[in-house]
This record gives structure tokens, C-alpha cells and sequence, in this order.
């Protein structure tokens, strides 16, 4: 595990240790007050030749950056390059525990922790910046595997003005609960609503498909009230699709009862969530106002993004989002 200290206003040599436990004070206002941020990130072997790569470490950085300045945490201003440079180092270390293969990598996940102990609501003046990986597999065993979701609007995941456009560590307890009371339904997440605009699928953002008189429009919400993360993968794929001359991508607001009318009317074609973890979930169902909307899946839309993805991070094709490691 990488490990990298801030306090007395400046950061500590990098170092990589074993991995293991973390001595922190009971005190500490990561534990008492919730500062603590986080990313994820992935490092893949090449399906083409030796290579190790990352994707798009300057988002993960830059977001990293973000949610510290949202905490307040000093050291937000930390050299991305250097940082990556820390990272790469650690993958290369930890090279013989990436897998081979498609839907195979190493997952990266960079946390930063307020370490100050005084028990007191102020800004932390220490933090520990560490990074631990793991080997994970494909996230659908058997290719595609569709989601059904529930809409939730009794509990709301952000807000304008709050912290849903970082990744702070107390966006996600407090969904624990709405998920486990839609998995008690049978629903595989939940569909956060706010206002009745949707907002993200589970801890993904989330895209539409409609059918415009014959053309495609891929529609996913925006960022500009904050209260939606801006997705790496999120970013790639509209990245992607405004390049595609078949199909038009969007970002606008989306209601439900939008996606509820065409869904009747046969003009929600695909949805699907976007994240590290899964890439590319495909959703087949939305119960909105107690009925169950059918949604076809897996789409041509869904697949392409699928694929066009796959190629970059894996090495198919020559791209300047895959960032080859010096191991």
C-alpha cells in the first residue's frame, strides 16, 4: 500500500509499505466527523501485448482534488502528476496480482483521512493519504446481467448545494438503507429521484435512449446543480457518443414521468448505468408509483458504449485515455 502523510502544511516522502491495519486515534476527525474522501480507479493488463495501463488518472486526481477542497482538507493543491507517479509505482510493484483477460483488473482505491484528534468540529491540520489495490473479475459472471430498480423518493442521496458532486465518504452510508429496503422488494438498486428528476442509478450515473422519429438520443443528466457525481466513465461515454454520427448525446434534466411516458409509448428504447465498478449496467425495469416499466435490454446503444470502452482500457486500439505503466 502506498502511504503519504500531510501535516506542518506539507506532504511526507511517498512510501510503499506492506499492506495492513492503520493506527488511528479514537479521536480522529475522520472517525468523529466523516472527513474522509475517496476514488476508484483500475489498472488493466493489455489484451494485446505486456502492457499495464491505467484509464484516465487525471480525472480520478482532479476529482480527488475536488472532494478534498469540498472538506476543506488541506493539501487539495497535491501535484496530480506526482500522485500518479505514486500510483504507477505501486501498480508495478503489485503487477503479478492483476488478472488476464477482458472484465479482469486491478482495482485501485486512493483514500484520503483527516488524522487530527481533538475531538473538536474544526478544520483537520493532518491527513493520511494511502492507496490499497485488489484483484477483481468480470462484475457480470455470464455476460450482460440486467438491473430492475425503485424509485426512490422518501430518501434523497444529494442536494443542491451539498456534496453529491464529490466522492466524501458521507455520501454513501446513508443509502445503505434505501438499497437494503428495495433489495427486500426485489430490486437490484435504487433510482434516486429528487423533485421527480432523476438523478443517479444505485452509486452510478445514469443514461437514456430515446427514439426521436427514427434517430437516436442518448440523454443523461446534467452537472450543473452539483448534486450529481461526475463520473469518469460518465464523462468517457458522452465523450464517446458525441463523436458517434448515428446518434445524438444529450445532457439535460430528465423526469420520471418523462421516462414513464416513453416507456408506454415505445420510445425508451435502452437505460443503463455507467461506473468503474460494472462500466455498463443495462436496466430492464423501473417501478415508478408502484408499477413495474419495462425496459428492453441489452440495447445496441449499451453494447457499443460496452465495447468502445473495453477497447480503450484494454489496449484494443490506440487511445490517450489509456496510460501505459513503466513496470
Amino acid at each position: 500500500m502506498l502511504k503519504i502523510s500531510y501535516s506542518d502544511n506539507k506532504w511526507s516522502a511517498p512510501e510503499i509499505v506492506p499492506y495492513g491495519p492503520l493506527s488511528i486515534n479514537p479521536g480522529s476527525s475522520c472517525l468523529n466527523y466523516g472527513m474522509t474522501c475517496f476514488e476508484g480507479m483500475k489498472a488493466y493488463h493489455s489484451l494485446t501485448d505486456e502492457s499495464i495501463r491505467l484509464f484516465r488518472p487525471d480525472l480520478n486526481m482532479q476529482r480527488l482534488s475536488n472532494s478534498m477542497e469540498r472538506l476543506s482538507l488541506p493539501g487539495h493543491d497535491f501535484d496530480h502528476n506526482e500522485l500518479i507517479q505514486c500510483i504507477m509505482k505501486l501498480v508495478s510493484l503489485d503487477k503479478e496480482w492483476i488478472p488476464h483477460g477482458e472484465g479482469y483488473s486491478l482495482y485501485l482505491r486512493p483514500n484520503v483521512v483527516g488524522m487530527s484528534s481533538n475531538l473538536g468540529l474544526a478544520n483537520t491540520e493532518s491527513l493520511l493519504l494511502y492507496v490499497v489495490t485488489s484483484p477483481v473479475g468480470p462484475y457480470y459472471k455470464s455476460g450482460f446481467k440486467p438491473v430492475r430498480l425503485l424509485c426512490e423518493s422518501k430518501y434523497v442521496r444529494a442536494s443542491k448545494g451539498g456534496t453529491g458532486d464529490c466522492k466524501v465518504g458521507g455520501n454513501y452510508a446513508p443509502t445503505m438503507k434505501p438499497a437494503k429496503e428495495a433489495a427486500e422488494q426485489g430490486f437490484s438498486q435504487v433510482l434516486w429521484l429528487l423533485n421527480d428528476e432523476v438523478t443517479e442509478v444505485g452509486a452510478m450515473n445514469v443514461f437514456f435512449v430515446f427514439d426521436k422519429d427514427g434517430r437516436k438520443e442518448i440523454v443523461t443528466p446534467p452537472l450543473t446543480r452539483g448534486d450529481i457525481l461526475p463520473g469518469v466513465t460518465r464523462r468517457s461515454i458522452v465523450e464517446l457518443a458525441k463523436g458517434w454520427e448515428d446518434c445524438d448525446m444529450v445532457e439535460r434534466n430528465v423526469t420520471m414521468k418523462e421516462v414513464e411516458s416513453a416507456i408506454k409509448a415505445g420510445t425508451l428504447v435502452e437505460a443503463f448505468g455507467a461506473g468503474t465498478a460494472a462500466v455498463v449496467t443495462p436496466i430492464e425495469c423501473i417501478q415508478y408509483n408502484g408499477v413495474n416499466l419495462d425496459i428492453p435490454a441489452t440495447g445496441e446503444i449499451t453494447q457499443k458504449v460496452w465495447d468502445g470502452l473495453m477497447s480503450i482500457q484494454y489496449g484494443k486500439v490506440d487511445h490517450p485515455w489509456s496510460i501505459k505503466v513503466d513496470v
